[in-house]
């Protein structure tokens, strides 16, 4: 028993930061094993060690990992110094890894602890007013929706805008496979979000690159920027187990004015109407309307030696949306570890299979719907002397055409979209020698969607009123990449340090689907997608896609020498062969070059106490995009019914890459004891070859044909990202962050036709239009009749009688800001974060045609017409008096915790913090919110800047808890 005792010791210590405060949850772990313990509330640690533990290893997120011999000490004080963020910090680039002093590119790295917090459904969400030069929108406030995330602003005129999203080196498709909805009569419904798989809690960095000396790396898929997600992996120490659980209540955060119904009766009395007064009183929005309530629970399990690390985490979301039957349900699944073998650790393996099943329940919400709106539009206008009940307690349902009771379209509608996702890795290695690395990556990217929706008979609308109306839709995306680098990284000597990647790779990509429909059937008691046989076979429908396939081969090779720590230089090439383009130019070379001058390491800076770091950089290159549908270039028929065939696609061989050609000059810095840090940006971004699809010429048979549009979309501007502590000392500190972005974007030198898109949908405007592409002017720009008032008799006055259109305003905005605060006291933490944009106008095609003034009598109207000097019948018409002013600052984040530490030994960092989202907005935009991008595209050319009766936007109270064990 005494030999056995003394084989082990007893060893105890603290653990403090650089002030003195203790660190609770710090990591104490014998070297080259996986004993350990961490630290409690005071920082105290106690742990039995075997005689012959010789290393302890100490760490803390933040703070550089400490090593320290034990020997026959039994009492350890341990300082941890923080890491120092601005310049040591390493950054996820493309292929690999740099220290941030190390960067030539324009690169943004957020961490875990800096993410937005609250309800997010997917990780663009966590940077949103994080990052200058990023724009991110949510296009409408449903749970799970779209996004338009624009770096640098918008450049391409009809393939995609989107960055390029890259998890854990994998770069994803960009789509997700849920099949598309356009109901009859009441149009399409918003995309999901294609990042809806990834569980926030899982990430534990961002990095966003912005210019082509960071991006081109990725060649003809990084023209929008390259946005990098980077999970959480297990650490060194014994098995952790981390649980995080919230629940919050969500309500509108803004509702529009319409009249009620004392208003109503009074406007009608006033325009001699008798026949509106339906003699009740109701208000369609709030029938629609709910406190939605959302619970999110996740599971973290990690730990490691030497040898290998792992971690898996599990993760359930149930978030309602504030329109009745709507919501989401996100079940999530990782697993990931990083292994070695041999005694030299020189082999090595790293997997991740990230699996997710998303469960949609979508309200009737769409893009384009025509007069009979859709639920949001339909709520608006309902009339408030109508009941929406009648007295039996039955809906009251109108005539087939008339108005339609927004409770009853809930009712009637049921949609339905179940998506699966699994995106697995493996990653075998090889350490060469100690400076060269083989790395090999396979990865697999496999989604499935099913949607299933109806349209109960029983509601009034035309068309589906005595039939029922049901859809059923299947759709499958795989992607499959095959990756080889081999990797060099050595001190050369004394002055020069070098770091080299080549690589080879191969992608490929699937999409395809099938979709079934039908309408006039027998019974309701059965969903209708149940009993798709029973329908009037005249009026089913069958049809199914199989996009053509597309592949990607590359390779690429990036050197980036540093010499004396003082000069950097950085040179990148890649070449990309694409499925997707002409015979004649199926290869694209995409070379960028950068350089920096780090002048703190200067013998005139060097131990400088008012710079800690001072660098100059400056880069040049080109990128590409491709985001566009497989075989363009390509002649395609389509097969339709009784064996027919057509062409819809004609070929051309010279079709190519739509190319941007970026440069960039910025400042890095840190002073007063990197008090102080940020940096400044100025970027001039030339996009040219612009890929577009037009009707082909006649006689060729009526299809599409691509081309490469004449002109360029330059973006230009300045970018300026500063953090600061205000305050620093040992129980209270006080951090400020800004970021704000000064933005052009102009289309020049072109000389072919004008397009139109942004439609304006809703009564009365059919075929409308409010934005042109052109030459001299921004992209998207509004294209309108100019409004000047009303005449005597209350009718609408444009210039040239509304014969002549003007240029009246831009959607995008030419600044943009974002202010982050952090303050804590002891054990409080205060967060809070702002964003908003300026210099821009928003299309309220709500107001313009789901409220105007002759609605009156029949349906609700804006209550900003009241007395305005307007004709009942005057009529609906396009113009700029629908432009808004959409200068907004919206407060999105704040975040108060409380760390009440451990809790015993069992319970470890225990946190208790409250949010809230959307709290409020300045604005004078009238609408629901101006941070909107309803889709109104036309034949796929963008649109950007217009607001259509969307799912409005929700105000979040989340309170939640986290711990370790």
């Amino acid at each position: 028993m005494t030999g056995l005792l003394a084989q082990t010791k007893n060893i105890s210590g603290k653990i403090t930061d650089e002030k003195g405060g203790p660190i609770p949850g710090a990591t104490v772990q014998i070297k080259g094993t996986s004993t350990g313990t961490v630290s409690n509330a005071d920082g105290v640690f106690k742990l039995s060690v075997p005689s012959s533990a010789t290393i302890l290893i100490v760490s803390f997120i933040g703070y550089a990992s400490q090593e320290l011999s034990v020997g026959s000490r039994t009492e350890f004080n341990i300082s941890l110094v923080p890491e120092n963020t601005t310049l040591t910090d390493v950054v996820v680039v493309g292929y690999g890894v740099a220290r941030k002093k190390d960067l030539t590119g324009a690169v943004a790295s957020i961490r875990a602890k800096d993410f937005n917090k609250g309800i997010t459904n997917a990780p663009d969400q966590l940077i949103q007013g994080k990052v200058a030069g990023l724009m991110i929108v949510n296009n409408n406030g449903a749970p799970g929706a779209a996004t338009t995330v624009r770096i640098r602003g918008v450049a391409s005129v009809r393939s995609g805008n989107q960055p390029l999203y890259v998890i854990d080196g994998v770069p994803l498709d960009g789509r997700v496979a849920r099949p598309n909805l356009d109901a009859n009569g009441l149009g399409r419904t918003p995309d999901a979000n294609p990042l809806n798989f990834v569980n926030a809690a899982d990430i534990a960095s961002m990095e966003v690159l912005k210019d082509a000396s960071a991006t081109a790396i990725y060649g003809s898929r990084g023209s929008n920027g390259v946005i990098i997600i980077t999970t959480k992996k297990g650490q060194q120490g014994p098995a952790k187990l981390d649980f995080a659980y919230s629940v919050g209540v969500s309500n509108i955060m803004k509702q529009l004015e319409v009249l009620n119904a004392a208003e109503y009766r009074n406007e009608l009395q006033k325009n001699g109407l008798t026949g509106g007064d339906a003699g009740g009183n109701s208000d369609g929005m709030k029938e629609i309307l709910r406190t939605g309530v959302t619970q999110n629970f996740n599971v973290g399990i990690s730990g490691g030696n030497e040898s290998g690390n792992y971690r898996a985490s599990f993760g359930l979301m149930n978030q309602d949306g504030i329109i009745r039957k709507s919501g989401l349900k996100k079940y999530t699944g990782n697993l990931s570890g990083q292994f070695k073998f041999l005694e030299s650790k020189r082999l090595g393996i790293d997997f991740s299979i990230m699996a997710a099943q998303t469960a949609e329940q979508l309200a009737p919400v769409t893009n384009n719907a025509g007069f009979l709106g859709s639920l949001v539009g339909q709520a608006l206008q309902w009339n408030p002397t109508m009941n929406i009940r009648n007295a039996d307690g039955s809906l009251s349902i109108l005539g087939e055409g008339a108005p339609i009771n927004p409770l009853a379209m809930s009712e009637a509608w049921d949609d339905k979209a179940d998506i699966s996702y699994i995106l697995g890795s493996i990653s075998p290695y090889y350490k060469i020698t100690d400076d060269l690395e083989y790395r090999f990556l396979f990865s697999i990217n496999r989604q499935t969607g099913i949607r299933r929706a109806q349209i109960s008979s029983w509601v009034n609308i035309p068309g589906v009123k005595g039939l029922g109306q049901a859809y059923y839709g299947n759709a499958e995306l795989t992607t499959k990449l095959f990756t080889h680098t081999l990797s060099y990284n050595k001190q050369l000597s004394s002055a020069l340090h070098l770091n080299a990647v080549v690589g080879y790779e191969y992608q490929d990509f699937q999409f395809k689907g099938v979709d079934l429909g039908a309408m006039g059937f027998s019974s309701d008691a059965l969903p209708y997608t149940s009993i798709l046989q029973n329908a009037i076979q005249s009026n089913t429908f069958l049809s199914s896609y199989d996009n053509p396939k597309s592949e990607l081969q590359s390779v690429f090779g990036r050197v980036t020498a540093n010499l004396l720590d003082k000069y950097l230089l950085t040179a990148t090439l890649r070449a990309d062969g694409s499925s997707k383009f002409g015979s004649n130019n199926k290869y694209g070379y995409f070379p960028s070059f950068a350089a920096k001058w780090n002048l703190h390491n200067e013998p005139f800076l060097k131990g400088s106490t008012l710079f800690q770091q001072l660098g100059l950089r400056a880069g040049w290159g080109i990128t590409g995009n491709q985001e566009f549908p497989a075989g363009a270039a390509q002649e395609q028929y389509a097969l339709g019914a009784g064996g027919s065939a057509a062409l819809n696609n004609v070929a051309n061989p010279d079709l190519k890459w739509e190319r941007s050609s970026q440069l960039n000059a910025g400042i890095d810095f840190a002073m007063l004891d990197s008090r102080i840090s940020g940096s400044v940006d100025y970027f001039y971004k030339k996009t040219s070859d612009l890929l577009f699809n037009f009707p082909s010429i006649q006689p060729a048979p009526a299809s599409n044909y691509w081309i490469n549009l004449p002109g360029e979309v330059i973006n230009s501007g300045v970018e300026l990202a500063v953090r600061g502590d205000v305050i620093r000392n040992k129980d209270f500190t006080w951090n400020l962050g800004v970021n704000a972005t000064f933005l052009k974007n102009k289309l020049q030198n072109y000389t072919g036709p004008n397009v139109l898109t942004g439609a304006i949908s809703g009564q009365g405007v059919s075929g409308a239009t409010v934005q042109r592409f052109t030459n001299g002017q921004p992209l998207n720009v509004f294209y309108v009749r100019k409004f000047l008032g009303f005449d005597k008799d209350g009718q609408g006055q444009y210039e040239n009688n509304g014969n002549t259109m003007y240029y009246a305003g831009d959607p995008n905005p030419k600044q943009m800001l974002g202010i982050t605060t952090e303050l804590s006291y002891r054990k409080w933490w205060l967060s809070m974060n702002f964003n908003g944009a300026f210099g821009h106008v928003v299309y309220n095609n709500t107001a313009n045609t789901v409220l105007p003034i002759n609605n009156l009598g029949s349906r609700n109207i804006a209550k900003a017409l009241v007395n305005n000097g307007e004709n009942l019948s005057n009529p609906i018409t396009t113009s700029d008096r629908y432009l808004e002013n959409a200068n907004f600052m919206k407060m999105t984040n704040a975040t108060l915790s409380y760390n009440l530490g451990n809790i015993g030994n069992t319970f470890k960092n225990v946190n208790l913090y409250l949010t809230g989202q959307n709290l409020f907005v300045i604005t004078k935009y009238t609408g629901f919110d101006p941070e909107v991008n309803t889709d109104k595209n036309v034949n796929g050319v963008t649109s950007f800047g217009i607001e259509y009766s969307p799912y409005p936007t929700a105000r979040n109270i989340i309170f939640g808890l986290n711990l370790s064990l």
